[in-house]
């Protein structure tokens, strides 16, 4: 199938045609959003998993069963596809944990007026290439990303699922209210920490034991076993993970096994170019950071 027929174009993005028809974007334009409402708001293959993995076992306390029972995707649905449309999401206690792709300025006119807490996640966007490089060969309603420095023009013009990158932080960058930013980087930095931080942030009183339980939890060796959160439950034919894991390495600095010399001097000539209004430090400006996380 071509592009065209696998994606359609929403208020100037690519999304996935599959995932994201007429219907459930209406649903997502009209959605009633409640000041209480937990939101993981993220760039694709930014850390969107391991988010919906941490959030619901600190609002838990740590018991392990919020995130053994229901798949990721309808514990924190992404309120954009189609499957959010089926979840009964309205009657569902407060408060509501919840998921988007959508870049800051795109969300309902009902986030804006009741304005609930929002989590947003960045991460290089060279991992984050290379992470989408190797989900687009694995996921059948995605086109096929052709060789690599190909994708990689495509990724940073904007031409890919949700548009720009760069576009899409910025526009949470600038966000107002009840936003806390931290970054994938962060997290694997130091995992207790960044647990704490977003449990202070949701006003979740949480002890060192449990902090600790729930870091432990959410290591990338052992997420990687909960068939709730590693994709395992997708048929073969959505998701093909003989070709490559969902939970694929979970590191940072992935990009330098990946990367050409020249593809990640093209891409430092543009991010520079893109990001020379942002007066934003990001970890990876300063370091790259390696774990196992």
């Amino acid at each position: 199938m071509t592009e065209a027929e696998m994606y359609s174009v929403y208020k100037g993005l690519l999304v996935p045609s599959l995932l994201h028809t007429p219907e459930s974007l209406k649903y997502f334009e009209d959605f009633v959003f409640r000041p209480d409402d937990i939101i993981i708001a993220t760039y694709p293959k930014s850390g969107t998993t391991w988010t919906q993995e941490i959030v619901p076992l600190i609002m838990s306390g740590g018991d392990p069963a919020s995130v053994e029972t229901l798949p990721n995707w309808e514990r924190v649905p992404w309120l954009e596809e189609i499957q959010a449309c089926t979840f009964n999401l309205e009657q569902r206690a407060s408060p509501r944990m919840l998921t988007t792709h959508s870049p800051y300025n795109m969300m309902p006119p009902s986030f804006f007026e009741v304005k609930p807490k929002v989590i947003y996640v960045t991460r290089n966007p060279k991992d984050v290439f290379v992470s989408s490089f190797f989900y687009h060969r694995t996921a059948s309603f995605l086109v096929n990303p052709g060789p690599q420095t190909d994708f990689l023009h495509k990724f940073l013009d904007g031409k890919v699922m949700f548009g720009s990158w760069f576009d899409h932080v910025k526009s949470w960058l600038n966000a107002e209210d009840n936003i806390m930013h931290i970054s994938y980087e962060e997290m694997i930095l130091d995992l207790k920490d960044s647990v704490g931080r977003i449990a202070q942030f949701l006003q979740k009183s949480l002890d060192y034991e449990a902090i600790e339980k729930i870091a432990d939890r959410c290591l990338f060796k052992n997420m990687k076993k909960n068939n709730m959160s590693n994709y395992s439950a997708v048929p073969r034919e959505f998701m093909d993970q003989t070709k490559s894991e969902f939970l694929r390495k979970g590191i940072a600095g992935d990009w330098e096994n990946q990367l050409t010399v020249a593809e990640a001097e093209y891409f430092d000539s543009v991010y520079k170019d893109k990001m020379k209004d942002v007066k934003c430090t990001f970890v990876w400006d300063l370091k790259t950071l390696n774990g196992n996380n």
